[in-house]
């Protein structure tokens, strides 16, 4: 009876033992599972920070030919001040002197005095911009506004 017993004890280890080897096999293959999908991940995070690289490069180079047009701009609308006052300035000359009318038919002293009244008033107006850009959107769009804060990094 006590061998019998000892079978039939022995039988149901086997099978316990099966069972675990079951488990550990199947624990095994979703270990090398989670090993796969871990390295795609790593792959994919190395792609994803060469591109946020890449791209911060191209932010870069964008702010610094921002800074440089807006400059160029600058000088150019300062240029064009200048020019506009010394425009004004020989205008005013030529319609104050009295040699200056003379000199001038009827239909030049009106075209001088249009043009005079003309400049005149963009002289007196606020610093004119160019009318093929459209400002209204300054803001959004400033080199000074466009920052990347690196706190939502960490997030």
């Amino acid at each position: 009876e006590q061998g019998l017993q000892l079978l039939e004890l022995g039988g149901s280890v086997e099978e316990d033992y099966i069972r675990i080897a079951r488990c550990f096999e199947a624990m095994r293959q979703r270990c090398c599972r989670l090993e796969q999908d871990g390295r795609r991940a790593h792959e994919q995070l190395a792609r994803a920070e060469a591109e946020r690289a890449a791209l911060e490069v191209k932010l870069k180079h964008a702010r610094n030919q921002v800074e440089v047009e807006m400059k160029k701009r600058h000088r150019a609308e300062a240029e064009l001040e200048k020019q506009e006052r010394k425009l004004q300035l020989v205008l005013e000359l030529l319609m104050r002197e009295p040699w200056g009318n003379e000199a001038l038919s009827r239909e030049q002293c009106s075209v001088l005095s249009a043009l005079a009244g003309r400049r005149l008033g963009a002289a007196l107006a606020p610093v004119r911009r160019s009318s093929a850009v459209d400002e209204s959107c300054q803001s959004l769009l400033s080199h000074s506004d466009i920052s990347y804060d690196r706190t939502e990094d960490d997030v």
